[in-house]
């Protein structure tokens, strides 16, 4: 089965480019497009797509509310959505993942880069590029806790293993990474993995990432 993809952004001569981009890869198909969030809200319903590559900046209604309604709570099945951006430190990406994007890419990104990504995504990874993550994460460090608040009740039930693999999560590891650094398998930080978002009712790396950075556990800048 093709992973139906659905392309929002308010130029349209990017979301053709995009289209052909994607329309030559046999296990993608572009099932719709849409100029601003709120008939990326309506193409959802009535297309179900499988991965939503969603611009930020648009009017009438922005990505980041339109994530937010496409993956928020009460969803069945709700479609992944992965944020387009210009800039690399944009604000606005930050809260593109708290609202329940499963990543982010830049629009000059190399065209493979995009495929990839997309697959990624659609599979229930999250696309969480370390360098810009991190960048990402120290350049807004103001809106994020220093360190000294208390921790949450609810990190206290993740084993000290569990806070590791947090950790690494929060610096944009992938499960392949994670296993080397900590001489342990795959399979065993896949559970480690599934373990902090059962207990921490998380839905997915990126908003495990998120978390660790909003809890004080990683703090911006500094060295884990």
């Amino acid at each position: 089965m093709a992973i139906r993809v659905l392309l929002v952004d308010d130029q349209p001569l990017l979301r053709t480019g995009f289209r052909m981009i994607l329309e030559a890869e046999q296990d993608l198909a572009v099932v719709g497009e849409a100029g601003d969030g709120l008939q990326a809200l309506d193409q959802v319903r009535a297309l179900q797509p499988d991965v939503v590559l969603m611009d930020i900046r648009m009017p009438r209604m922005d990505g980041v509310e339109a994530t937010r309604q496409i993956t928020g709570p009460g969803r069945d099945g709700p479609a992944k959505v992965l944020v387009l951006t210009t800039f690399d430190l944009d604000e606005y990406v930050v809260e593109a993942l708290r609202a329940g994007a499963s990543g982010f890419l830049l629009k000059d990104a190399p065209a493979n880069e995009l495929v990839q990504a997309i697959r990624v995504v659609a599979g229930g990874e999250a696309m969480l590029a370390p360098s810009i993550t991190r960048r990402l994460l120290d350049k807004y460090a103001t809106h994020l806790p220093s360190g000294d608040e208390p921790v949450p009740d609810t990190l206290h039930t993740l084993t000290d293993r569990e806070v590791e693999v947090l950790k690494l999560v929060a610096r944009g590891l992938s499960n392949a990474e994670i296993a080397a650094d900590l001489f342990v398998s795959e399979t065993t930080v896949k559970t480690h993995v599934g373990h902090v978002l059962t207990k921490l009712g998380l839905r997915d790396r990126v908003q495990a990432a998120v978390y660790a950075y909003e809890s004080g556990l990683v703090r911006p800048g500094a060295q884990q």
